[in-house]
């Protein structure tokens, strides 16, 4: 895939639907006690997996105009005859994990080379606390290997590190245990699956804490998907990066747990606006406008610490704003980026020095001085689709050609995201 400077972006975007609430709905779907429709369905490689392990699980899924799903309720999934293989997918495995540890069968799950390294004990020590039978390897990665139960045991449990993943994982689990599970957040992170369950939150002493009880049932519902607000970071950098760009990003998830990338972009100078803002399955939803003038004139600042865990998934986007903002550009705290779909911190830090920056690299984040003028370079995506997304935007700044060595990976969790972008490219 090749890419070349453009003079501005200008358009209407409609981003595809969000990926972590599309894993969360079919998941939720599945334990229904009847049939669901799913309208605005991410379908892409990840959640295409999830949806895969659950046909494995006896769930009754037909795709059309609408996604239908079939609820099979709490505790009532079939066993699979073969591994389930959650791909690159890791909401796939972690939170299935959490539905599987409560089954009465024996499973095990897998996923491709690179989800076959990330970290799986920060699920597996909680699970076995509620007296799970899971196995993970030596090196505590996957294939996850789960054993049968009766029951699971509630606990009140804080993640080590705060994570979406964990929490959802252990929220679906307390789904299948006999009593009260309590989850305790000092950071809270997206909230997508307690309040697709309606689940109850209140805080103490600064930290937030989810109950979970036991069997409770799961009506059936039409769900509409919002679309995705962590695709939409793409062409919201691209608009506050490329002057002259005026762009409209329509219907995306304006959840606070998950705009905070925006509002880093509003701090280093960004003019970024919301409209038409409403809500939809409990979820607020709106427009996002991005506009930029003749200069653009950012100032860079430092993420790190609590700030981080809400814009994980938009650090290498930001990092490319931050190639043109003034000063200097700093991430720390963030070591959790290495344990992605790629080691991010490694990839970011390669492409950036590929396209002329001077970047120092650590153990937990990176550092460069901004206002640099990008030049085009070979990009390695590491097989990574937010990387291959957020180097493609930094191409349209580039002098000279920017050639991204594996553009298919994007099908991961934004299939059509080459043919959008082209859509309103102005050379």
């Amino acid at each position: 895939m090749k890419i070349t400077k453009v003079n501005k972006i200008k358009g209407i975007v409609y981003p595809p639907g969000d990926k972590s609430i599309s894993h969360r709905v079919a998941l939720i779907s599945a334990l229904s006690d009847g049939e669901n429709t799913i309208e605005n369905f991410l379908f892409a490689g990840d959640t295409n997996k999830t949806l895969e392990c659950l046909q494995k699980l006896g769930v009754e899924i037909e795709i059309g105009e609408k996604l239908k799903i079939k609820g099979k309720g709490i505790k009532k999934l079939s066993p699979p005859h073969s591994i389930l293989d959650a791909g690159n997918s890791g909401t796939t495995i972690r939170l299935l994990a959490g539905i599987l540890a409560g089954q009465k069968f024996d499973s095990e799950i897998t996923g491709d080379d690179s989800l076959r390294k990330r970290p799986m004990r920060r699920i597996v020590k909680p699970l076995q606390m509620m007296e799970a039978k899971i196995e993970p390897t030596e090196e505590g990665t996957a294939p996850l290997k789960i054993y049968g139960v009766d029951s699971l045991n509630p606990i009140e449990y804080e993640p080590e590190i705060p994570s979406a993943q964990v929490k959802s994982c252990l929220i679906f689990a307390g789904l299948h245990a006999d009593g009260k599970t309590k989850i305790i957040e000092r950071i809270p992170t997206r909230d997508h699956t307690e309040r697709l369950l309606g689940l109850k939150a209140h805080f103490e002493n600064g930290k937030k804490i989810i109950e979970v009880e036991g069997g409770k049932r799961i009506e059936p519902a039409n769900y509409i998907i919002p679309n995705d607000i962590s695709s939409a970071a793409f062409f919201i950098v691209a608009g506050v990066i490329i002057p002259n760009s005026n762009i409209r990003i329509k219907n995306v998830t304006l959840n606070p747990t998950r705009t905070a990338f925006i509002e880093i972009l509003r701090q280093m100078g960004a003019d970024i606006e919301t409209e038409n803002v409403k809500e939809v399955m409990g979820e607020p939803i709106g427009d996002v406008i991005v506009k930029s003038k003749k200069e653009v004139n950012l100032k860079n600042l430092t993420l790190s610490g609590d700030v981080i865990p809400g814009v994980i998934d938009e650090i290498p986007i930001l990092s490319i704003a931050g190639a043109i903002g003034e000063g200097k550009f700093e991430v720390r705290d963030a070591s959790e980026l290495r344990k992605k779909e790629s080691d991010r911190i490694k990839a970011i830090v390669e492409n950036l020095r590929a396209m002329g920056l001077d970047v120092e690299e650590y153990e937990d984040g990176f550092a460069f001085e901004g206002k640099n003028k990008l030049k085009g370079a070979l990009i390695k995506t590491f097989n990574d689709h937010r990387i291959a997304m957020a180097f493609s935007i930094a191409g349209l700044i580039a002098e000279g050609e920017t050639v991204i060595d594996n553009p298919d990976c994007v099908k991961i969790s934004f299939p059509n995201f080459f043919k959008i972008l082209s859509s309103v490219v102005n050379f």
